[in-house]
């Protein structure tokens, strides 16, 4: 008798936690689903709101001991059907050390692009999208890309607002206003959306498209650096909301999320990054295309190569 009430106690202490379990599950659910409506709720209006990918031909290759590359594109697209990439980034993420690297490739880079001969990198994505700049790559600097993500700059500061709620302070060392809708005023102050877009875009300065760049580079390492906080980890669901009716990408959740639980479990790791091409390793030159900044193709390749390699310890780690 005492026995059998034993057996009941716990088949019944067995049925309470699985219970618990099963509604812990179901409020995780609602909640991850009500947040996710609430981003797109916010963000109606983005240009890839119906979840029509626009570039079906992409030909990625599958990732490597780890390792992953990703094609980071934002448009300068002001309603022309084949715009050219106003930015373009190698974002490389190993998922045994969960660090991450950025690598950016200046627009005016002059390289071999298949089909098309000498232009301006950022002319591939124009005359072929994600896949041309993947060829391209592949064949001047022998990279293998894994997938692409396109930003729509109308959505960058409706994503980095969720983010980084509190701003991202910079220290802006001339006015900046030619080309961006605003005046931005020197001096070491929190910018949000807009303002910071418009900070990242800036490219009429004594540096032109380097101190773009470099700013570029400067706020998407303290974005990540607030992205890995348990603020963004709760919000997760509503910033991919968010970000999804601004976003053209062929990641599949399962990778964002686990890029981004590796992210938060190496979040004091700094990011490290690069800019092709690197000092010393080019010459201004105007050609039949425009000004181009032509390149030591070989000492460029090498650079970006030895850049997003892992090292011997790096790959032994969580071996």
């Amino acid at each position: 008798m005492k026995k059998n009430v034993r057996i009941n106690k716990k088949r019944k202490g067995l049925r309470n936690l699985l219970f618990t379990v099963l509604l812990l599950f179901v409020t995780v659910a609602i909640y991850c689903i009500y947040q996710y409506k609430s981003g797109l709720s916010e963000a109606n209006n983005g240009k890839y709101k119906d979840d029509q990918k626009m570039f079906h031909d992409f030909q990625g290759t599958e990732p490597q001991f780890g390792e992953i590359n990703i094609l980071l594109f934002g448009s300068d697209s002001r309603g022309e059907e084949h715009a050219r990439s106003d930015t373009l980034m190698i974002a490389h993420y190993n998922q045994n050390t969960h660090s991450m690297k950025i690598a950016s490739i200046m627009r005016d880079t002059y390289v071999n692009i298949p089909g098309h001969g000498m232009q301006k990198i950022n002319a591939a994505f124009a005359f072929g999208g994600p896949e041309l700049v993947r060829k391209t790559i592949k064949e001047n600097f022998d990279v293998d890309i894994n997938y692409y993500a396109i930003v729509d700059f109308e959505g960058f500061s409706k994503i980095v607002d969720i983010v980084s709620p509190k701003g991202v302070e910079v220290d802006i060392p001339y006015e900046m206003s030619y080309g961006i809708g605003m005046t931005l005023h020197p001096g070491k102050q929190v910018l949000h959306g807009d303002k910071l877009l418009g900070y990242v875009r800036f490219r009429h300065d004594r540096l032109s498209d380097f101190g773009r760049v470099e700013r570029q580079q400067e706020v998407v390492s303290k974005i990540k650096e607030q992205a890995v906080s348990v603020h963004s980890l709760v919000n997760l669901p509503k910033i991919l909301g968010v970000a999804d009716p601004y976003i053209d990408t062929n990641v599949d959740t399962p990778t964002i999320l686990s890029i981004g639980k590796g992210l938060i479990a190496g979040k004091s790791k700094s990011m490290e990054s690069i800019r092709i091409p690197v000092k010393d390793s080019y010459e201004n030159e105007t050609v039949n295309v425009g000004a181009v900044l032509k390149i030591d193709i070989n000492k460029n390749k090498q650079a970006l190569k030895d850049f997003l390699a892992s090292t011997e310890d790096e790959n032994n780690i969580g071996q």
